[in-house]
């Protein structure tokens, strides 16, 4: 089997057991090591924010997530100011990254001017790069923490940013951040399946915190490999100069096992 005698660890907070059988079933041996805290509604900052958006002009509006997207409109309409914010977004240019970000829009008939072909935050940033942002004022909502490539291009660009953030994150357990890094660098982990762009941020946080960042990037390099459930994931590890990575056609938590025991499966036939 494609799998046998290869330690696979699963960075994810959830589907967990699912992504463990299929490993096991390849002959492999799961390990969960959450590398993802856990979100909150950051209810109060993001009504302020809110009532700031209804208050002053935004050249701008760009979205990141549907969710943070949804949330922004549901608590407009708890507030009793929906249509004041939908007002403020037809009355802007408005950009998007991702479909689900697409959906949530289209359903306020909203057809953003400038969008991602790829559904990551570069392929944003391109789709920004023929508009004029020189004191432009943008708002940027993200979902539980910075975008820091899109934030620096429109900054460089001369806008005014304001960000809202409706969710927040909380660090993930550091004793199991700890213990994770101690496996990869004592090389016992073959290969590091990581399912949301968080996982990898948070990870790299705590790596760059401990100053053992060259050490992490060097197992990366050499002995295990990192593994992407989609585009967005692999954008964070390509961020953090992780350069091999594999990852699935389809973007499913099923598809990026089956993906890594196929990568095992070709470098047995080499």
């Amino acid at each position: 089997m494609s799998l046998h005698n290869k330690r696979v660890v699963l960075a994810a907070s959830r589907k967990t057991d699912e992504m463990s059988t299929l490993i096991e079933k390849q002959k492999g041996t799961p390990l969960v090591r959450s590398l993802q805290g856990t979100v909150f509604l950051n209810d109060e900052q993001v009504r302020e924010d809110l009532k700031k958006i209804i208050e002053e002009k935004f050249d701008w509006m760009i979205f990141t997530t549907g969710i943070g997207t949804n949330t922004l409109l549901d608590l407009a309409e708890e507030m009793k100011i929906k249509e004041e914010f939908l007002t403020k977004i037809h009355e802007s240019s408005v950009g998007a990254r991702g479909y689900k970000t697409f959906a949530a829009l289209k359903k306020i008939e909203v057809n953003p001017l400038a969008k991602d072909d790829d559904g990551t935050i570069n392929g944003l940033v391109e789709s920004l790069r023929p508009f004029d942002f020189k004191e432009a004022r943008v708002m940027v909502q993200l979902h539980g923490e910075n975008a820091p490539a899109l934030i620096q291009f429109l900054e460089e660009s001369g806008a005014v940013v304001m960000q809202v953030l409706p969710y927040k994150h909380v660090d993930p357990d550091p004793e199991t951040v700890q213990l994770f890094c101690q496996e990869l660098l004592k090389a016992e982990v073959d290969a590091v399946c990581f399912t949301a762009a968080i996982q990898v941020r948070s990870l790299f946080k705590y790596v760059k915190e401990q100053g053992i960042l060259d050490e992490v990037r060097e197992a990366f390099k050499t002995d295990t490999l990192a593994v992407a459930v989609g585009k967005v994931t692999a954008e964070a590890l390509h961020e953090e100069t992780i350069e091999r990575v594999i990852s699935p056609e389809l973007e499913r938590m099923g598809a990026m096992i089956i993906e890594l025991s196929r990568y095992y499966e070709e470098q047995e036939e080499k």
